[in-house]
This record gives C-alpha cells, sequence and structure tokens, in this order.
C-alpha cells in the first residue's frame, strides 16, 4: 500500500469538499481508511509545496505520481485511493 499525499490551502472550498468525499468514500469502502493520507498545507509549509508539480489544490499524489489535481470528484478520488491499495 502507498501514501497519499495531498496538497491543500487553508480556507479552499474544494478541499473542504474533498475532505468530505473522502469521508463518504471510506464510509462505502472500508478497505480506504487502511490508506495513510498525509494532508500538507501549501501556506504552511511553502517550501515542500514549492518542490512539486501543481497549480490548483487540492492535488493529489501516490507514490510522487500526480492522480488529480483541481476541482474534485468522487470518481477521482475514488480512483487515488484505488491506486494507493495496489501493492
Amino acid at each position: 500500500m502507498k501514501e497519499v499525499l495531498m496538497m491543500v490551502m487553508g480556507g479552499c472550498p474544494h478541499c473542504q469538499r474533498a475532505r468530505e468525499m473522502m469521508e463518504g468514500l471510506c464510509a462505502r469502502h472500508p478497505e480506504f481508511r487502511t490508506v495513510k493520507v498525509r494532508m500538507v498545507d501549501e501556506t504552511i509549509d511553502p517550501d515542500f509545496a514549492a518542490t512539486l508539480d501543481y497549480y490548483y489544490v487540492p492535488t493529489f499524489f501516490v507514490d510522487g505520481k500526480k492522480l488529480h489535481e483541481g476541482v474534485p470528484t468522487e470518481a477521482a478520488i475514488e480512483a487515488v485511493y484505488r491506486e494507493a491499495l495496489k501493492a
């Protein structure tokens, strides 16, 4: 299983919506609860954020690969979880 890196920004409505979608997905797919999600706020850790190739938040990375950037959808977030669950 791989860790998910989620880049967020405080006050971002899309980031909040993504977190809500993640909660719903984890409720429907218990296996998703085993995935570790590391949330990093780009305003708190700008040096780390500068090392990544993205523009919009939320952005999801798995194993260093950007899987989704910007306005979230449940399908996109589910794909992130499924990628993280791959061995």
